[in-house]
């Protein structure tokens, strides 16, 4: 997984809505999730899914912590790999 997303993580110029995306898409495959499925374990539309992954969406923090229990992580586990890829 670290190294998948390290090579999909180099450029830097990333927007936040896109470093969350990447890192959302990494923790659900992680899980062996689709979108349909991690959508239904949060109680959002899989579409919004698609859109955070793109970073075409941002999510409430409400949202992330449902991201994160259907993921099985802490919210802060997905914020921090969101700071170490943005260089923050």
């Amino acid at each position: 997984m670290a190294h998948d997303l390290t090579n999909m993580l180099v450029n830097k110029s990333n927007t936040l809505e896109q470093s969350f995306g990447l890192i959302l898409r990494e923790a659900r495959k992680s899980r062996g999730f689709s979108q349909e499925i991690l959508a239904l374990e949060a109680g959002v539309d899989r579409n919004f899914v698609s859109l955070l992954e793109r970073g075409k969406n941002q999510p409430t923090l409400n949202t992330i912590f449902k991201l994160a229990k259907a993921l099985d992580t802490k919210p802060s586990s997905l914020v921090m790999k969101i700071e170490k890829i943005m260089d923050l």
